[in-house]
């Protein structure tokens, strides 16, 4: 029940036939499935878009008030299970309230307006909320002097921050131990967050709490960060659409950073449409952000004008396919992988198979180059927040003080690594950002789509992704089901392995700026596959 009292049933009936109250679904097994006829609540909410909101709210049928209240009931009582939002906006009413009135004025900000939005730990807002990056040493910390560049274009479109996501401590930069679960969207502030299809599962990270949100539709839209992988392996494990923007094209000022060379904002949401609404507001040039620079002469005024379902017709791919060579895994991938890269020569793609250069010995330590910017960029954020601890040093001795609350499952490893390095004038560190920047871009993407005469890049989620973020190049994912991976026996060094189903998504990337093209295929293709599943929030992933 909400606030003032209304129960759902009222709703529906003041709101007329605003919303369909029963609606169809495919499931984790590709079944067809009905939500909206009970056991859950306001399930008029699943899987619905940014503009059929703002068309109800535009017909008189549904207002922003109303949809905070719906959402906050569905965090309520879904949220338990998947523990993907950190804290609630005491404000959110509020905000929501000034934004009705101003639509009843006839102002209209833009399509996010009066829509809620979760936005990552590591962006600060001036507001009652905390910004942490999950970490209990930041909990007490002096609220930040202004909103996040991100935070104040979201406001201004309109949009609600109704909360904070959870997220993997210090954005998954603290341990380099075995990415379990217990890495993985864990915070010693906001423990773990669970994958929605399979509640014991992986949810990746480090944006683990912004895609487990959006897909357990508690909030029709979030902003992860990504430093490498952190938008789109959240995205693709928890079957939503991520957006990682060209590095500059988003400002980064007011973000709890890794690495000035790679960290960048962008969209999660549930579909391609979205994200460009959402990658409108949120681009732009911001002076305190040298590297956007070039972002208001660069970026599109819209970028839902690219939106074309169609626009894979004449595009030139370079396919990056990077097939198990376990012989016991090959079948099933390639039985679920092949019909969908035929699907994209149907949608009239010109597909070229492609291998991504390998450097051999003299491929770059690029977690070297994050580890120098690390110490660097994060030791200026925190002189500039103030509060108790001021550098990574004291954030290091912290978490040794508080073992059993910050360290229960891994260490810090990557913070004491980090705090041995130089700093960003040493001439290892300029030989190295030059070196990866060459390999990623000039040798590795540019490369590739130069000499084959390509528009753009896609594969499987693998390591595309992390080329495209050493580069500070864009990429896009587009949900493609729930995945069987059967079980393999030891090979070798090799350990054998369960069987285990795993959401998957295609990842498009390209060259700097190349967001337009990139929304144009993603768009394209996921209006030819429609394969998000709606989740069940199962307890257990079955056995074999």
């Amino acid at each position: 029940m909400s606030k003032n009292g209304q129960t759902r049933r009222d709703f529906l009936k003041t709101s007329a036939a605003g919303f369909a109250a029963i609606a169809f679904y495919r499931n984790v097994k590709g079944e067809m499935i009905t939500i909206g006829s009970g056991g859950d609540v306001h399930t008029e909410l699943v899987e619905i878009t940014v503009s059929e909101l703002q068309a109800k709210m535009k017909a008189g049928k549904l207002t922003s008030r109303k949809l905070v209240e719906m959402y906050l009931d569905r965090i309520k009582e879904i949220d338990p299970k998947t523990h993907a939002v950190l804290e609630l906006n005491p404000d959110a009413l509020a905000i929501a309230d000034q934004m009705d009135k101003e639509r009843k004025k006839g102002k209209v900000r833009s399509p996010l307006h009066g829509i809620p939005i979760l936005i990552k730990d590591n962006i600060d807002t001036a507001d009652k909320m905390h910004t942490t990056a999950g970490s209990l040493a930041l909990l007490d910390a002096p609220t930040p002097k202004k909103d996040a560049f991100v935070a104040a274009q979201l406001r201004k479109a309109g949009a609600v921050i109704i909360g904070k996501a959870n997220l993997s401590e210090w954005a998954n930069f603290r341990s380099t131990g075995t990415r379990t679960r217990q890495t993985s969207g864990w915070s010693g502030r906001g423990g773990q967050t669970n994958n929605p299809y399979y509640l014991d599962q992986n949810p990746s990270g480090s944006s683990s709490g912004s895609a487990v949100a959006v897909s357990a539709n508690l909030i029709a839209v979030a902003i992860g960060t990504e430093t490498s992988g952190s938008i789109i392996s959240p995205s693709v494990a928890n079957g939503v659409v991520g957006l990682k923007p060209t590095v500059g094209l988003v400002s980064r000022s007011g973000i709890i950073p890794i690495s000035h060379s790679q960290d960048t904002a962008g969209p999660i949401t549930r579909t391609v449409a979205d994200a460009a609404i959402v990658l409108t507001a949120i681009a732009g040039t911001d002076p305190s952000d040298p590297a956007t620079a070039d972002a208001d002469k660069k970026r599109a005024k819209d970028y839902s004008k690219f939106l074309d379902a169609n626009g894979l017709k004449g595009a030139r791919l370079g396919l990056l396919n990077v097939p198990p060579q376990r012989p016991a895994l090959l079948a099933a991938y390639n039985a679920f992988w092949s019909p969908i890269f035929a699907a994209l020569i149907q949608a009239g793609a010109n597909v070229v198979e492609l291998k991504f250069p390998d450097f051999g010995k003299e491929q770059v330590d690029r977690t070297a180059v994050l580890k120098y910017e690390f110490k660097a960029d994060l030791n200026k954020y925190l002189a500039q927040r103030g509060g108790k601890y001021k550098t990574l040093e004291e954030l290091i001795k912290f978490n040794e003080e508080n073992k059993d609350k910050e360290m229960p499952y891994f260490g810090q490893e990557l913070f004491v690594q980090t705090q041995a390095m130089g700093d960003l004038t040493d001439q290892a560190y300029i030989d190295l950002i030059a070196k990866s920047r060459k390999q990623t871009r000039e040798d590795g993407i540019d490369a590739l789509l130069s000499k084959n005469n390509l528009d753009a890049l896609v594969a499987p989620i693998n390591q595309l992704v992390s080329i495209a973020a050493g580069a500070g190049y864009p990429s896009i994912t587009v949900p493609m089901g729930i995945r069987d991976i059967p079980a393999a026996p030891a090979s070798g060094e090799i350990p054998a392995s369960k069987s285990a189903k795993s959401a998957a998504g295609i990842v498009f990337a390209g060259t700097a700026w190349s967001e337009p093209k990139l929304i144009k295929y993603a768009y394209a293709f996921e209006q030819l596959t429609k394969r998000r599943v709606t989740p069940e929030f199962i307890e257990k992933m079955p056995s074999a």
